[in-house]
């Protein structure tokens, strides 16, 4: 009996940082990431991945390369985290530097037609995308004009620029601050203000006859 209770009270020791380090915040991990916690890096990982893949999703239009370009952002972060100024927000650096490999990826894809190409030819069904917005509780009809509006939301946000499309899914879509935008994409607030007033008018004229 006494030998059964010491093994759970060990089991539930053995939780305790883990749980410990969700209570933490970012800095607070990256803390203990660099004071030798195992654990710690695997947390930053869990909080971030989900939404730094949607956000390189939007911006690239394709879900495959976004997953690659995370891991390969985790990479980058494992390797010069020692190096991150810890004054800094955590969020603001981690998805400035998915924002540049993204950006290298449109790069790189628009030197490269038969790349582009692919891309497109991948992407051309709608119906085989993660439907984020679903809801079981829709009756069908509704799901159609949500699944409908879904599509036709990505598709306007695609045809804004690309320093314009970045801005407004940080902001839009992210919920970034104006200050972050501009950490992460390395520009002033005034231009930041600038490009996210033209995206979201252009935004508006591209999604108006859908709404109409």
């Amino acid at each position: 009996m006494f030998q059964i209770l010491a093994k759970e009270r060990n089991a539930g020791q053995q939780r305790t940082p883990r749980e410990s380090l969700k209570q933490l915040d970012d800095s607070g991990v990256v803390a203990a990431h660099l004071a030798g916690d195992r654990l710690a890096f695997g947390e930053l990982v869990e909080r971030y991945q989900n939404r730094l893949l949607n956000f390189i999703y939007r911006t690239t239009g394709d879900r495959e390369r976004a997953e690659d370009l995370v891991q390969e952002t985790f990479i980058r972060v494992y390797r010069h985290l020692h190096r991150f100024d810890q004054t800094k927000k955590f969020s603001t650096w981690v998805y400035t530097i998915s924002s540049n490999l993204a950006k290298n990826e449109l790069r790189n894809r628009s030197r490269n037609p038969l790349v582009l190409f692919q891309t497109l030819m991948k992407n051309r069904d709608a119906d085989a995308r993660p439907l984020e917005w679903e809801d079981n509780t829709y009756r069908p009809d509704d799901l159609f004009r949500k699944r409908h509006l879904k599509s036709q939301v990505d598709a306007a946000v695609d045809q804004l620029p690309e320093h314009h499309r970045t801005v407004f899914i940080l902001r839009e879509m992210e919920g970034k601050t104006y200050e972050e935008i501009a950490d992460i994409t390395a520009t002033n607030l005034g231009t930041v203000k600038s490009r996210l007033n033209r995206a979201r008018n252009n935004f508006a004229q591209l999604i108006a006859p859908v709404l109409d």
